[in-house]
């Protein structure tokens, strides 16, 4: 069987056009690669593909040729059996009424073959949200200032953003990815680029709010943190010496007082996390060990086991264990709060946060589900009208078989972790739970292909931890959307992230506030775009000239959007062409949730983050030009009330 014979039996798509129209075929010596990274699928005799069926509905599935009839049937929760039954033809219609849960279907036929598969039964749709129309503010949380903080807007920052925000009349504050990086590489800083999807980043900690907190611990840095403080960027490896040495001696102490209250919620934390918790921390004490990928460590640890975690938990190295442990319960402890606090101000959608669409290879979650997520291949996309050269985002991400041999529980866990402490997710790249664009170690991106996910069991899996967390899904559905994507997204009740500035006909002309879904969420632009004012003063094009980057777009180009911007606000009636101008457009669709981002409003010029770039531009470092205290004062409050009126909460 040659390459491309095996790589269509995996349901590896090496032919494709790109967003511009170009036909590409996937060079073989990149394909052989990529099939080396996959797990072996397990051969199926019977079914073409996981069994979802959605509660209330009723359900039926199609047997493979290969089945020799009758063939009997038993749906099983570990020891558990949930339904068996026989059929006697090539359809089993499923019964009704049955639990909604996540099981194994157990398969034998009158030859005696047997074959094993995940079988879900969902909730007809995700959590829909209990609220109308409402809009959020939207934050990168690094970048914030306050008179108290460190030189990193902290989870304290976060409560202010809450006040602020609740006081504008937000329905919440919506967030860059919590997730916990590499505490030994600050450097490494882009939020997208996560060591774990399953834990937090410790420098969002306020550490001088635990009770453990010791001045001491930082006895002569008063000045290191002014400096922090005064930074217009983000110093990271300061921040991160400072913070780890403050952490360092509130974990002693609190080794070392008697047992409280806060030594048991510790305790609950710990069953709360369970083995996860226990394997993360192991992996970081290890890492540090021996500093190298995990890949070359020695053989016994290049595999998660929890026999061996748990001789390391009464080894020499409980320790440094028990503070990983301890870093992850205060940070989760300090969101937890935050949550609390927007739900006390009466905020309907409290966090909204962003998940990552992978992680980095050598960091934990790559190292505890090898199976699942394939080190070897990098999570991109091919050339579109975001980027001409294509996109390899260098992350780690998913793949179909290993999940399925995982019944979904590495997914599983990563949306768990997400929703703990919040209203609404936006999953990064949602078109990745269809296809993912994988491009192979050493290559260019426009020389990946597409792998094919199976897309309706995430969707179920998606609905199932939505409804129990109460949490709304959004899916980041930008770039080259294959047909029908958006239909069966939003028939499983995952809501859609539109975009303004790409929201525009092939006239160039800006749509129509008709034009906007309502189970969606709008705003002007993302972080990897420019900001408002930054738009409207050609600063991105300029920058990305300056860098060597195609912008994308010609100064006429850009006259024209201005153009086109300023026909679509005359048409509804809005005269000015400022950012509330624009809020106030947008604050009229029907989609029920709007994002204005907090650098809009404070017009800042300079965007987040641009792609393609790592050294040359501050990505991820740069902090706002003012403190929390002094923003509503560099805010036309009125003008937002009256732009976001149809939507705007009465303050709490």
């Amino acid at each position: 069987m040659d390459l491309y014979t095996r790589a269509k039996d995996l349901g590896i798509q090496t032919e494709f056009m790109d967003g511009q129209g170009h036909r590409h075929v996937t060079d073989t010596a990149a394909l052989q690669i990529i099939l080396d990274a996959l797990p072996a699928r397990i051969p199926t005799r019977f079914l073409k593909e996981v069994v979802v069926i959605r509660s209330g509905q009723s359900a039926r599935t199609e047997l493979d040729q290969a089945a020799t009839l009758p063939l009997r049937w038993k749906i099983v929760a570990g020891l558990k059996v949930i339904a068996e039954g026989e059929t006697p033809d090539r359809v089993i219609v499923w019964p009704l009424g049955l639990p909604e849960g996540s099981y194994r279907l157990h398969l034998t036929d009158a030859a005696a073959l047997t074959e094993e598969a995940p079988l879900i039964v969902a909730p007809p749709r995700a959590f829909g949200g209990d609220f109308d129309r409402c809009w959020l503010l939207a934050v990168q949380l690094y970048g914030i200032r306050s008179e108290r903080n460190w030189g990193i807007g902290d989870f304290t920052d976060l409560e202010g953003l809450i006040e602020l925000a609740a006081g504008l009349g937000a329905d919440g504050v919506g967030l860059n990815p919590l997730h916990a990086l590499f505490d030994d590489r600050p450097g490494d800083c882009s939020p997208y680029s996560p060591n774990s999807r399953l834990f937090l980043n410790p420098l969002y900690i306020d550490v001088e709010k635990l009770q453990e907190f010791q001045p001491g611990a930082i006895a002569g840095h008063a000045a290191a943190i002014a400096r922090l403080r005064g930074n217009d960027i983000v110093d990271y490896a300061g921040v991160a010496e400072l913070k780890w040495r403050a952490l360092r001696s509130a974990f002693a102490v609190f080794k070392a007082s008697p047992r409280t209250e806060r030594h048991a919620a510790f305790a609950k934390f710990r069953t709360e996390r369970g083995a996860m918790l226990s394997r993360f921390a192991c992996f970081e004490m290890l890492r540090h060990k021996f500093r190298k990928p995990w890949w070359e460590w020695p053989e016994e640890w290049r595999q998660s086991d929890d026999a061996r975690s748990a001789a390391l938990h009464a080894g020499p190295d409980a320790g440094e264990i028990e503070f990983v442990k301890f870093v992850q319960w205060t940070a989760d402890q300090q969101l937890a709060a935050c949550r609390d606090l927007a739900a006390k101000r009466g905020m309907k959608v409290g966090l909204y946060l962003d998940v990552a669409v992978g992680v980095q290879s050598d960091g934990f979650d790559a190292w505890s589900e090898q199976s699942a997520i394939s080190r070897h291949l990098a999570v991109g996309a091919p050339p579109d009208a975001l980027n001409t050269a294509g996109q390899n985002w260098g992350l780690a991400g998913f793949n179909a078989a290993g999940l399925e041999i995982r019944s979904f529980e590495p997914f599983r866990e990563m949306l768990r972790a997400s929703m703990r402490h919040a209203g609404a997710i936006r999953l990064d790249h949602v078109l990745g739970l269809k296809r993912l664009y994988l491009v192979p170690h050493g290559f260019a991106a426009d020389n990946g292909v597409y792998v094919q996910m199976p897309f309706e069991a995430l969707l179920a899996a998606t609905a199932q931890e939505s409804m129990k967390h109460r949490c709304v899904v959004i899916g980041e559905d930008l770039g080259t959307v294959p047909e029908g994507f958006r239909e069966q997204m939003a028939d499983w009740g995952i809501w859609s992230y539109q975009v303004m500035m790409f929201e525009r006909d092939d006239r160039g002309a800006f749509r129509g506030v008709d034009h906007y879904s309502a189970n969606a969420l709008v705003t002007f632009n993302t972080h990897d775009l420019s900001t408002y004012a930054g738009w409207r003063c050609f600063s991105d094009l300029s920058l990305k000239r300056s860098l060597g980057i195609d912008p994308g777009e010609s100064d006429e180009a850009r006259w024209h959007a201005l153009a086109m911007l300023s026909d679509v606000l005359r048409h509804h009636a809005i005269d000015d062409h400022d950012l509330y101008a624009v809020a106030g457009f947008l604050a009229r669709t029907k989609s029920r949730l709007l994002a204005i981002s907090l650098e809009d409003l404070l017009g800042v010029i300079d965007q987040p983050n641009i792609p393609g770039t790592v050294d040359e531009h501050p990505n991820w470092r740069r902090r706002l030009p003012l403190s929390i205290d002094e923003m509503v004062a560099a805010i036309d409050v009125a003008a937002l009330k009256t732009a976001t009126r149809e939507r705007t909460r009465a303050a709490v």
